[in-house]
């Protein structure tokens, strides 16, 4: 591992503006380093070496020619394989659609190449991201930089293991349920889900539309606050996109002061059913913030005991709706079984064929919530109590400027520990899908390491909606208070995967 590979975007910005590194030199470690153990991680689907270094040459000559256009220009980026991309397949971990290279960019896509960030590749994910270790990615499953026996986390585990892997110093998540946090939370690493609407979703193949959230999966809180301040904004193309502009993440990181904050710590998720070890590093969490200043709180939201099966309702039923549209007629795979078949049964054949098992499990799911005669029993119930959960998130939001909670119960567990357990593998969730039922911003943040195991477990971190700046504000904080205690973040700390 080189100093380039294991430097922040940060850095890595700061050496390309001052030129003392180019974009070229930066993008070409870090896919010589993929390149070598990408075998090991399973981490990216797709990269083209050639593409990424013309996109970095580029981005050299416009700071040649003075024309440098953000902050992360010449920074290389992963990004996850359920954006479309014009230049790269885009399979969203399925074999449905298989090869296929959409004909337009996703707005995050747009984004990144207009500031100038090669594009490193496309990562893994759980089929169409209904997954929470990768396991469920028709490619195979991605590993954990930490141990490589175990998950990284789903549906983002390619995207979150390429940054604790070094295989890239910014990458791109999807968080549908906590899809980017988990994630963070399984490898070490930082990952935000912005407020509902703040990035765009279009040309984001869509899992559940009232859920899904683009964000940024890095290395520290301040290379995360970089990145949403590129992707972030109001886009037309969107419909659920916000019309303003929430500020500058960057400058809130800048802001950060623990005096007055006001913690509140959520009765219903900071005692039972967490892992010994992970319920240990949140308490010395709240313990370091208390010392430095801050306000803890407990805070009641009653609702969220009904929120995991409120979530595995209204998700299916949006998904099973989504992927009406493969359907072997417009794009993607076709399967023509022999003889006379009929529109209806190569439909049928190709779906059972192009869908995985846990994709057709939540088809099937969502599709009896939403049948006549149980629509209102089970959907419609279900919407209820997401509008309680939001409730109760307001309430508290009165009482704390912040929630705190364990992102997962767990530390990272074996590959193929919960594959063949839907219920235990809905579970990991527990704690990240209150953020989406409410709309609001939630960002993952290490805080050490499980006594039990020595892998990484963290902190998240919930703001009112539209006050994402106070997220980062208050990650930054935590960030720093962990930083002063280990040197470094805690990435930095990954068994090198040289030597696995």
């Amino acid at each position: 591992m080189t100093e380039i590979t294991s430097s922040s975007a940060a850095v890595l910005a700061g050496l390309i503006s001052s030129k003392q590194v180019s974009s070229v030199e930066i993008t070409t470690a870090f896919l010589d380093r993929l390149e070598k153990l990408n075998p090991k991680t399973n981490s990216y689907l797709y990269f083209n070496r050639e593409n990424s270094l013309a996109q970095a040459k580029k981005a050299d000559q416009q700071l040649a020619d003075g024309t440098a256009v953000s902050p992360l220009h010449g920074v290389p980026i992963a990004v996850k394989d359920n954006l479309t991309t014009t230049d790269a397949p885009t399979t969203a971990g399925s074999k449905i659609l298989e090869g296929w290279v959409p004909q337009y960019d996703a707005t995050v896509v747009r984004k990144l190449r207009e500031a100038s960030m090669p594009i490193l590749g496309k990562t893994n994910l759980d089929e169409f991201a209904m997954g929470s270790s990768t396991e469920f990615s028709a490619y195979g499953p991605s590993k954990n930089p930490w141990d490589l026996t175990r998950i990284p986390g789903g549906s983002g585990g390619g995207s979150s293991s390429a940054i604790a892997g070094h295989l890239a110093p910014l990458a791109i998540g999807s968080d549908t349920g906590g899809s980017i946090r988990f994630p963070a939370a399984m490898t070490g690493s930082v990952g935000a889900k912005p407020t509902y609407g703040a990035v765009s979703r279009y040309g984001l193949i869509a899992l559940a539309s009232s859920l899904d959230q683009i964000g940024p999966v890095t290395n520290s809180v301040m290379d995360a606050a970089m990145l949403q301040d590129v992707i972030a904004g109001h886009d037309p193309h969107d419909s659920t996109s916000l019309p303003d502009s929430l500020g500058s993440m960057v400058q809130s990181v800048k802001e950060a002061d623990v005096k007055g904050l006001r913690v509140g710590v959520i009765r219903q998720l900071s005692s039972d059913g967490f892992q010994p070890g992970v319920k240990a590093c949140f308490d010395d969490t709240i313990e370091k913030l208390a010392a430095a200043g801050a306000e803890i709180i407990e805070v009641d939201c009653p609702s969220f005991e009904y929120a995991v099966a409120a979530y595995y309702l209204i998700l299916p039923a949006e998904a099973s709706s989504n992927l009406a549209k493969f359907d072997s007629v417009r794009f993607g795979l076709r399967v023509t079984p022999e003889g006379n078949p009929t529109i209806e049964d190569v439909m049928a054949a190709t779906r059972e064929q192009g869908f995985g098992p846990e994709v057709k499990r939540r088809i099937i799911l969502g599709t009896y919530a939403l049948s006549s005669g149980y629509y209102d029993a089970y959907y419609g119930s279900a919407q209820k109590v997401r509008t309680l959960i939001q409730q109760d998130l307001a309430k508290a939001f009165t009482q704390a400027d912040v929630l705190l909670t364990p992102t997962a119960p767990t530390t990272a567990f074996k590959i193929g520990e919960k594959v063949d357990d839907p219920l235990a593998m809905y579970l990991n969730d527990v704690a990240t899908i209150p953020a989406n039922l409410a709309g609001i911003p939630g960002i993952s943040v290490p805080n050490g390491l499980a006594s039990e195991d020595g892998l990484p477990s963290g902190v998240q971190i919930l703001a009112p909606a539209m006050q994402d700046g106070q997220m980062y504000r208050v990650a930054s904080i935590v960030e720093k208070l962990y930083t002063d205690q280990w040197g470094a973040s805690l990435i930095a700390r990954v068994p090198d995967l040289e030597a696995l």
